[in-house]
């Protein structure tokens, strides 16, 4: 059975006019002429609808690729929305047992609380996320809460995951403040930022993608912690502000950012690195929603099992161990340097 042909073809990028061909099976055919002759787009016409098939795909080629996103934004929509109503729709508490009081003297504590059950839920019969919770906590005290994850004075906070907004580093970190320079710069060199902007085509002016999605991890985190530092607040609650970053970093941040720029601040910072524990005035070892005990490194390790515990677990790491240990008295009172010690 031959192969035939006939008719005119037209193509985009040569023109084939007056093709009569028939071709018998098993014969073997020579296609010669010319560059540009259409030799190429001959043999194209014989696979047939290369025209219409190849402009269809070249108009759809965009759309086709935009399904994922418009998909994920439609998701993302969706679920946003859905938060909104259920926010909207929940019934209003009542803050009677809350109070923040803002006033110029001298508080004797920073923050007090006492309360049998504490609950997400405004139904009374919900189970209680937090029970016996009894703390106070004087002005200028760090105090670090380890276990399972009414406040006076200003507040920052610095949430485990980073929350980034579209736009600048710099607008990130002023975050609608007034730009004042000397203590633009202090946030910045105290988070340990300084290096990674001269890294950046346009430092503090870069541009920043949606949730940040041209920072690290580690890069993100501190862009909040130098958000939080500009805010000049009196009370700093910090979830967890090093998980992101490498073991050389975290101890630049607690000597630099926790224990230097936070000095005389009230701090609460919740963490899994006992190896900073020993500086804090006070640790809370909390676990099913209960604080277990309260007091300083050393009463803890001697009296708690539960924090005995936390601790080898620490430093029985597989592998390596590290530790930190105090600087010598030339450093600042509380300081903490690096040391690797190889496996025992």
């Amino acid at each position: 059975m031959s192969s035939e042909i006939r008719g005119t073809l037209v193509l985009h990028w040569a023109t084939l006019r007056n093709i009569d061909l028939m071709v018998k099976p098993g014969e073997k055919v020579v296609i010669c002429g010319e560059v540009g002759s259409g030799k190429s787009t001959f043999l194209a016409a014989i696979l047939g609808g290369v025209r219409t098939l190849m402009a269809r795909l070249r108009i759809a080629q965009e759309q086709i690729r935009m399904i994922p996103e418009v998909a994920g934004i439609f998701i993302e929509a969706k679920v946003s929305f859905s938060r909104i109503v259920k926010f909207l729709e929940a019934p209003e508490l009542e803050n009677t047992n809350t109070k923040q009081i803002k006033s110029d003297s001298k508080m004797d504590w920073s923050i007090w609380i006492m309360s049998s059950e504490i609950s997400w839920d405004a139904c009374s019969s919900s189970k209680a996320t937090l029970r016996n919770i009894h703390l106070m906590v004087k002005p200028g005290e760090k105090v670090a809460i380890c276990g399972e994850v009414s406040v006076f004075g200003k507040i920052a906070y610095v949430s485990q995951t980073a929350w980034i907004q579209t736009g600048t580093i710099q607008e990130n970190i002023l975050f609608g403040s007034t730009m004042d320079a000397t203590r633009y710069q202090e946030a910045l060199t105290k988070s340990c930022l300084v290096k990674d902007l001269e890294m950046l085509p346009f430092g503090d002016l870069t541009e920043i993608g949606e949730r940040g999605i041209n920072l690290s991890g580690g890069q993100k985190q501190r862009v909040q912690l130098a958000r939080a530092l500009y805010q000049d607040a009196d009370v700093y609650l910090l979830d967890d502000p090093f998980s992101a970053v490498d073991a050389h970093t975290a101890t630049d941040l607690f000597n630099e950012y926790v224990m230097g720029a936070l000095f005389g601040k009230t701090v609460l910072l919740v963490t899994h690195q006992v190896d900073f524990l020993p500086a804090f005035d006070l640790i809370l070892l909390m676990a099913g929603g209960k604080i277990l005990d309260a007091s300083i490194y050393d009463k803890l390790l001697d009296s708690t099992p539960e924090f005995q515990d936390l601790v080898n677990a620490n430093k029985n790491t597989a592998g390596s161990k590290r530790h930190f240990e105090f600087a010598s008295s030339t450093r600042p009172e509380g300081e903490i340097t690096e040391t690797n010690v190889g496996k025992q």
